[in-house]
């Protein structure tokens, strides 16, 4: 009985309410549009062919005002440092020097020619030392015999004996690196056969 009731008052409200929510929809859509103002200000942009002259400040400098600028102040002095002499010997690093043949000053082979020399090492690199044997802790060395070609290369290298074999390949390459002076004789470059020399390796130096 109440929900019949309130089904009676509520449709006619419900049908007034749309009836003028659809009334004040028209008037806002069918409303008169806002005149446009016909007397409104225009907006003029003027370009002029002619430039302004425009008036630059220059400074008049006379010749008592540059004389009597001051000149930047000198670059500091950077005190130089002497390089410190090595301390080693060459055979401790290098190992021991070749060993030539002394001359043989009997006889009929004496030669009083001062042109005539031994060949003499100019470019001795030092070899790489082998990270398997770095990795061991393993030291050694390595006795080497080659020929010095007349260019001064070493050539026909051979090992004679090594303590490990970790260090055959690093001394041949090393020596094949190292540049001589060649053997003078009569004033030629002649070969030098049998040049003997021991390398040393030393993790610690």
């Amino acid at each position: 009985m109440a929900s019949l009731f309130r089904l009676l008052i509520g449709v006619p409200v419900a049908a007034v309410i749309t009836f003028l929510l659809f009334t004040l929809m028209q008037i806002l859509i069918f409303q008169d549009e806002t005149p446009l103002d016909d007397e409104a200000e225009e907006l003029r942009i003027t370009i002029s062919d002619v430039a302004e002259d425009i008036q630059v400040r220059q400074r008049d400098l006379t010749l008592d005002d540059v004389q009597q600028a001051e000149p930047p102040p000198p670059p500091p002095q950077i005190p130089r440092q002497a390089a410190d002499a090595p301390s080693e010997d060459m055979r401790t690093t290098m190992g021991a020097l070749p060993d030539f043949d002394a001359p043989n000053l009997t006889g009929d082979q004496v030669n009083f020619d001062v042109s005539d020399r031994d060949a003499q090492p100019l470019v001795r690199i030092e070899p790489q030392y082998p990270p398997r044997a770095a990795e061991r802790g393993l030291e050694g060395q390595c006795t080497v015999q080659f020929d010095v070609t007349p260019d001064g290369n070493p050539t026909n290298i051979n090992i004679l004996n090594c303590t490990s074999t970790l260090f055959q390949s690093a001394t041949v390459r090393a020596v094949e690196r190292w540049r001589y002076e060649p053997r003078i004789e009569g004033g030629n470059a002649v070969w030098r056969r049998g040049v003997q020399t021991t390398l040393v390796y030393n993790i610690g130096e």
